[in-house]
């Protein structure tokens, strides 16, 4: 075959894959908001990295942070790998599954994302901010094993939009206990799914599809506001030791019969 011949029939053969690949899209008109207004490559791509375009709509609904700086990236790389920081993390963790599992199937959501998010802000959690003296001095804005803050309970309707001195404390004293924490993050979560147009008894895995991983990251990333956030939360989320802590059972050990 010429030289032309054979490329007839590459330019051929691409284009009819490419008439196969457009075959299997979906109608934009038909995908939820996730996917038509966020999600930009469906089918390929990292889901924790955003197009301008999606930052643009995610700030101009949401609000965004944007990126940490790479000092505080180097932090937080470093705190990770401090396996003392880690242990207590996990021992935590293990005190709070029973309501991680409780509160995730109340609310349709996948534990691993609430345990992912629990990891996270405990892990890099500031030292002192969970003293009552600290929470009610109005210093830090974020409390609790989740890191929620007075604005969730309002977008949640469980605080008026101008609360009252005596309601704001009060607000802060749920927030730190750690079991109302944890309902109050998975109602977040709950929450944003709605808002992005997804449905609530869908349980979003970001292993079956590129779609879920992407709700997955733009769920994490609008639960913090930073830009490398929704990546740690999904490589959490496949970590082998969490998996274990909210998927194994402890079975008592039975004596065998003499």
């Amino acid at each position: 075959m010429s030289f032309f011949g054979r490329q007839v029939v590459a330019i051929a053969g691409v284009l009819g894959f490419i008439c196969l690949s457009v075959a299997h899209l979906r109608n934009p008109a038909q995908l939820p908001l996730v996917d038509a207004e966020i999600q930009t490559q469906p089918l390929q791509g990292d889901p924790s990295v955003f197009s301008p375009e999606e930052l643009l709509l995610l700030q101009r609904r949401f609000g965004v942070h944007g990126p940490q700086t790479r000092l505080a990236q180097l932090f937080t790389r470093g705190m990770d790998q401090f396996q003392p920081l880690r242990t207590q993390t996990v021992n935590r963790l293990q005190d709070l599954k029973p309501v991680i599992k409780r509160e995730s199937r109340r609310y349709r959501v996948n534990p691993m994302l609430v345990t992912a998010i629990l990891f996270d802000e405990i892990q890099h959690s500031k030292p002192g901010e969970d003293l009552p003296f600290v929470v009610h001095s109005g210093l830090v804005s974020t409390h609790g094993p989740a890191q929620l803050g007075i604005s969730e309970l309002i977008h949640q309707g469980r605080l008026p939009l101008q609360p009252s001195k005596i309601e704001i404390a009060e607000a802060r004293n749920l927030l730190m206990n750690s079991e109302a924490n944890v309902e109050l993050l998975a109602a977040k979560i709950a929450r944003l799914k709605k808002e992005l147009g997804l449905s609530p008894d869908q349980v979003l895995i970001a292993s079956r599809s590129y779609v879920d991983a992407k709700a997955i990251a733009t769920l994490a990333y609008l639960h913090n506001g930073k830009l490398d956030y929704p990546r740690r939360v999904l490589r959490y989320m496949q970590d082998t030791e969490l998996h274990g802590l909210i998927y194994s059972e402890r079975r008592p050990i039975t004596q065998p019969l003499v």
